[in-house]
């Protein structure tokens, strides 16, 4: 099983320790790409202020995110499971898994980024500050940027087992499984129903949907689930006690949809 996950927006401060080792990380594949993003995203940032901060997107009041990304070659690296925060991770809470599962998180996880690619939960990175979504002067937008590198790396990875993709859409244009690993892929949406006047309606969850992905994640691994295929998650989701609806694709080669339907958000 590979699940893909979105990076956070806001993450921990590195602390203090031994600064990146880009040699190190996961899915080598990607260290040309990788460098490529990161001595760019530097010049940029130690460059003029503005124009960085007009490139990532920030105002004034994160430009202390700006001089971040200057040192990004000598800041302190933590693993990618203490640097990502926000409500998936909250809700996911790697740091209270016990081993077994923490073990299957550091197989099963990767976690996209505008700046690596994608990484391992147990990958060492700095704090930094750089989303799908930005359009780098000389790479041009990143989500386009990094679609042939994936599609060299990601089979791969994904191996032969499940693929669940809980990313963000920004993050989902890096790399859509084509051909038979799509046929293993299954993404979800959480919908919350409601009865008003006798009548269930349903509506997208927003906010929440980050925190329902983050427990429903947290609750595979807790539980040693490995499925294989869209079908066996399903099963394995409703034996944890998940309302999900699945509807099979049109064609062998394209991913599942499921819906995980809820009656709180919390």
């Amino acid at each position: 099983m590979l699940v893909l996950l979105p990076p956070s927006e806001g993450k921990a401060a590195g602390g203090s320790g031994a600064p990146l080792d880009a040699g190190s990380l996961s899915l080598p594949g990607l260290a040309g790409a990788r460098a490529a993003v990161l001595d760019e995203l530097v010049e940029l940032c130690a460059g003029d202020e503005l124009k960085a901060r007009e490139v990532l997107g920030i105002g004034e009041g994160l430009r202390a995110e700006v001089a971040k990304n200057a040192g990004l070659r000598t800041a302190a690296a933590l693993p990618a499971a203490e640097i990502y925060t926000g409500v998936l991770y909250d809700a996911l809470d790697l740091a209270g898994l016990d081993a077994p599962a923490r073990a299957l998180a550091e197989r099963s996880l990767l976690v996209f980024s505008g700046l690596w690619g994608a990484v391992r939960i147990g990958d060492r990175i700095p704090s930094y500050r750089c989303s799908m979504g930005v359009k780098l002067p000389g790479l041009g937008a990143l989500g386009a940027y990094w679609r042939a590198p994936m599609a060299e790396v990601l089979p791969e990875a994904a191996g032969d087992g499940l693929v669940l993709d809980l990313r963000s859409s920004a993050y989902a244009a890096a790399w859509k499984p084509k051909g038979e690993p799509a046929g293993r892929t299954a993404t979800v949406r959480v919908l919350h129903a409601q009865v008003v006047d006798g009548v269930e309606k349903r509506s997208v969850v927003s906010h929440f949907n980050k925190a329902t992905k983050g427990r429903l994640v947290r609750d595979l691994l807790r539980a040693g689930a490995v499925p294989s295929t869209p079908l066996e998650l399903v099963s394995a989701l409703r034996d944890l006690g998940y309302v999900v609806e699945a509807e099979p694709p049109a064609k062998p080669a394209k991913p599942w949809s499921l819906d995980v339907v809820v009656t709180a958000i919390h």
